[in-house]
């Protein structure tokens, strides 16, 4: 059977029915944004716990198999809720979490890869085509996630669920188990926080592009 064409909470109902082929397509489509995810709220104070928290969110999700039922949110939108209570937990026990609200968290660190570049892009009515271009929207990529790190943890998490699963605010408000309201808000102020932090160095790039 080919499971990749099953949706993914038809795969997670097979794998509570014994299909472990059906896990498997589901581990391969999710792996690499659930870690990306995890990665970027730990931050790099605890970086080396990013394996852990990664597989105990696989682990919790496997537990979770008998009891799965499909909800309002989608099933990556639940894993992702999974994945932020996993690290909120290992945040906390380090003493690295603050409050989840409009007062400034613990920084996450830079994280260099390139895939906020299509966000960054879109969001300044930008493409790249040329190697140049290229190059110089990996440098603003890179730029982003300095920005990103500076947001509260309780803002990172709405946009990196809003961008890395696409969740709706009713979908984020569900999951992190928060009103719309405030999940709406958390989202305009991530999103309003790094247009200001982002500003002024694409200005800057624009200007010695144009003085070069």
């Amino acid at each position: 059977m080919d499971w990749t064409q099953h949706d993914d909470d038809a795969l997670m109902l097979a794998y509570a029915a014994g299909q472990g082929a059906a896990f498997e397509a589901l581990y391969q489509r999710h792996a690499g944004a659930l870690f990306r995810f995890v990665r970027r709220l730990l931050g790099q104070a605890l970086a080396a716990q990013a394996d852990e928290a990664f597989q105990d969110t696989w682990m919790k999700i496997i537990a979770a198999r008998a009891s799965f039922s499909p909800g309002a949110a989608r099933w990556k939108t639940w894993a992702f809720a999974v994945a932020h209570n996993t690290c909120m937990d290992r945040l906390r026990t380090s003493g690295r979490e603050v409050v989840l609200g409009g007062v400034d968290d613990a920084a996450c660190p830079i994280d260099a890869s390139p895939d906020p570049l299509d966000w960054l892009q879109a969001a300044q009515g930008h493409t790249s085509s040329s190697s140049e271009d290229t190059a110089h929207w990996r440098a603003a990529g890179q730029q982003l996630m300095h920005c990103l790190e500076q947001l509260p943890t309780a803002q990172r998490v709405v946009f990196l669920m809003h961008h890395e699963d696409d969740c709706s605010v009713p979908e984020l408000a569900s999951a992190l188990q928060i009103a719309t309201e405030a999940a709406k808000s958390r989202l305009r102020y991530a999103m309003a926080k790094l247009r200001t932090c982002m500003g002024a160095y694409l200005d800057g790039m624009q200007m010695a592009a144009g003085a070069a």
